[in-house]
């Protein structure tokens, strides 16, 4: 038996190094990760001999089926391949899978130059890139934000913006970009982050989920930088991203102290639970403005839906309301989009 599923593997494995669209599930049965990960490997060694090694593969089910095999560049220390294969259609995302490697090699190659015009950008202005994103933004860098260096640490930070975004050319993505986006966590947290293995490749060690999460259940800073001509707004501006049980508790402070002094003018009113994005005060850690939606009057089974009334309220770090609150009037279009007036 075990002899002959060797040779039903090996007609599967040809099957996915000529391209072959046939569904092979009745030839081959279940086909494991271990199956595709060897698939995948044979299929590297066909078209790029010695370039690339497999490192990893993660099963893609039941999402899709099949799984992702990572590959290391064997001249690219930063680059990663991930490769979707389906050892048991003989497909890659669907696909003749020698097409779908080679496009996944390039942009392995393509997302590593990326990411080093990025680090050597941060590295020039003494910010390391400890992180990034699932797609390689944005980059999470490692300051102790405070009322007394705020402004200096977000000032920083976006001249490194600017340095990334001249070193990446007026043709990249972030040269016509709008906008770009920093996420900075404290060093507490960056020294006890999932760190991975040294010999992982970069754009894999740095993107990984688990490192990700170490970061970001813990509260965190995002910097927002203005774009314009290829000119960085580098003063930049900042919110606090909260994880949910904090975020939760925050919002319910927040919520139920304005509606107790809407109540002096609306005895009725009642909140909605949408939250417009909270602001960092200029120089402050402890100062956040945001908007809250209320409605004079409840509506359908005591709700509050499209809301046209807004209160632009300031908080400190735990939700409680500072100085007065400010009430805005006709702020969506309709039942549609909200049109609430800049901060």
């Amino acid at each position: 038996m075990a002899g002959s599923r060797r040779r039903q593997w090996r007609a599967v494995v040809t099957c996915v190094l000529a391209g072959s669209l046939v569904a092979l599930a009745g030839a081959c049965g279940v086909v494991t990760t271990k199956e595709d990960r060897r698939a995948a490997e044979e299929l590297a060694d066909k078209h790029f001999p010695g370039r690339i090694k497999a490192i990893g593969a993660r099963t893609l089910f039941p999402g899709t089926g099949g799984s992702e095999v990572t590959f290391a560049v064997a001249d690219d220390r930063d680059a990663v391949v991930r490769l979707r294969v389906d050892a048991d259609k003989g497909t890659c995302d669907g696909k003749d899978c020698a097409g779908v490697l080679t496009e996944a090699v390039a942009r392995g190659r393509s997302d590593a130059a990326a990411f080093r015009t990025l680090r050597d950008a941060f590295d020039a202005c003494g910010y390391e890139v400890i992180a990034l994103g699932p797609t390689g933004t944005p980059p999470y860098v490692v300051a102790e934000l405070t009322n007394a260096t705020v402004e200096r640490v977000l000032a920083g930070i976006g001249g490194c913006v600017q340095r990334w975004v001249t070193a990446s050319g007026a043709d990249s993505p972030l040269g016509k970009a709008k906008a770009s986006y920093v996420n900075v966590v404290s060093p507490a947290v960056a020294g006890k982050r999932s760190r991975g293995k040294g010999s992982w490749p970069t754009m894999m060690r740095l993107t990984r989920s688990d490192l990700l999460g170490s970061l970001t259940k813990h509260a965190y800073y995002s910097a927002s930088y203005d774009i314009a001509d290829g000119q960085v707004d580098t003063a930049g501006r900042a919110r606090a991203v909260r994880p949910f049980k904090e975020s939760q508790a925050f919002g319910k402070t927040v919520q139920d102290a304005v509606r107790e002094e809407l109540r002096a003018t609306y005895p009725n009113v009642v909140m909605s639970t949408y939250q417009w994005v909270w602001r960092l005060e200029p120089g402050r850690i402890d100062r956040q403005t945001g908007y809250l939606l209320f409605c004079p009057e409840p509506g359908e089974r005591g709700r509050c839906d499209n809301s046209d009334d807004a209160v632009l309220v300031t908080a400190d770090e735990h939700g409680n309301p500072v100085g007065k609150i400010r009430i805005v009037h006709d702020v969506r279009e309709g039942t549609g989009a909200l049109r609430l007036p800049p901060y």
